[in-house]
């Protein structure tokens, strides 16, 4: 192969990626699991998972459960939903799996998540919001100091 080809192939992969990286943001609450994304862009699942995380920084399951966090975020602090409705709302099939992950990425489980941060960011623009209330991602939430 020539590294002009290479490059092409890379290119390609990479619109590929793109295209399954939108699918995730917008079918975030639909059943999704990496064979059928890949299956989705003519690729194997191992190779869509490594390209994806060379190109993302994590895996597609790992991209998956962030946006769902970050939409579950946007649900509990609303208050009108009990953390099992959000679950669900989110895409999640295991309250468990939720609460664990929800836990990691945020520092804190959804139910206290849910006591402190109703109404919080009240008369905050919602784009503004959002950012300030991403959870981390790529690491393990920081502890928080409950003082």
């Amino acid at each position: 192969m020539t590294s002009g080809s290479t490059d092409a192939q890379r290119l390609r992969d990479l619109r590929l990626l793109r295209r399954v990286r939108d699918r995730i943001d917008r079918d975030y609450a639909q059943p999704l699991d990496v064979a059928a994304l890949a299956r989705g862009v003519h690729m194997s699942a191992g190779h869509l998972s490594r390209e994806f995380r060379r190109a993302y920084g994590e895996s597609p399951y790992s991209y998956l459960m962030t946006r769902r966090i970050e939409r579950a975020m946007t649900l509990l602090r609303r208050g009108d939903l009990s953390v099992t409705e959000v679950c669900f709302a989110v895409g999640c099939s295991s309250l468990g799996t939720f609460s664990t992950r929800f836990t990691e990425l945020v520092g804190m489980p959804p139910s206290a998540y849910r006591r402190e941060a109703t109404g919080a960011t009240a008369g905050i623009p919602s784009c503004v919001a959002k950012q300030v209330t991403r959870p981390v991602r790529n690491q393990e939430a920081r502890p928080v100091n409950r003082t």
